[in-house]
């Protein structure tokens, strides 16, 4: 059986094997995350949504490990590197993608807003910084809409024949659409490294979403700093500065 390495990072290496996609976690993970991913997999593939399908738990090494069905196929981002000519193209389809996936409601999932209080409360920010966010996140309308949590082009693979299969559903919950649209925004804030030709990708998305959802942006923009805050756990040096300058808004509205 040939294993080919698919992602290698020191809290997991995600290979394919045999057909079959398997995630093996760090030896400090918990159990109860890797049972709550193997969930959300499981419950985003009952709503019928095109997903890979999960196909078990279990321990390989002594180590927790999630295995899920084999999609064949190219992820949007190598879509968009090979060819730049289209872009404006496979953005507009990434976003038809992303809203087909909002009209989805995921109430087995975890709530967002839940999950964004807890990364604020953990976030080091300063008490009244905190303190605001939480206010301001209070203050959001509660939705249950299938909500990915990074929704980005390498997390959409484009299959033979033409079809859209979303991957990576660690970080899925039930929320609102616009929080799902301002992580999407931010994330592709950092893309310039992986899209050098498209420096504005971020601000063509969001003008994108908007356009195409009916929503306010001035509404997705209240969830920014929101989202950045509850970012700022990860602890990349890199994005700091940036997340900071964002979550600063909040200090002047």
């Amino acid at each position: 059986m040939s294993r080919t390495i698919i992602v290698e990072r020191p809290n997991k290496t995600i290979y394919l094997e045999d057909g079959r996609v398997y995630k093996v976690m760090g030896p400090d993970s918990l159990a109860s995350d890797v049972f709550n991913e193997a969930l959300n997999l499981a419950a985003v593939g009952e709503t019928g949504l095109a997903t890979p399908k999960i196909l078990g738990v279990t321990r390989l090494d002594g180590k927790w490990a999630l295995s899920w069905e084999y999609v064949e196929g190219t992820t949007l981002l190598d879509l968009m590197k090979k060819d730049g000519a289209r872009l404006e193209a496979y953005l507009n389809r990434f976003v038809d993608i992303q809203l087909e996936m909002h009209r989805y409601s995921a109430t087995r999932l975890p709530v967002l807003t839940d999950k964004m209080h807890r990364k604020i409360r953990a976030s080091g920010l300063d008490e009244t910084i905190r303190y605001e966010l939480h206010t301001r996140l209070d203050g959001m309308s509660r939705h249950t809409k299938l909500c990915h949590g990074d929704f980005v082009p390498s997390n959409i693979i484009i299959t033979g024949g033409d079809e859209a299969c979303i991957i990576d559903w660690s970080h899925a919950a039930q929320g609102n659409a616009s929080a799902d649209a301002a992580g999407t925004w931010l994330s592709l804030s950092f893309y310039r490294n992986l899209l050098p030709d498209a420096p504005d990708l971020a601000e063509r998305y969001l003008a994108l979403f908007c356009e195409k959802s009916g929503t306010a942006r001035r509404y997705v923009e209240r969830w920014i700093p929101i989202v950045c805050a509850s970012r700022l756990v990860q602890g990349k040096p890199e994005e700091r500065e940036f997340l900071l300058r964002q979550v600063n808004v909040v200090e002047y509205e």
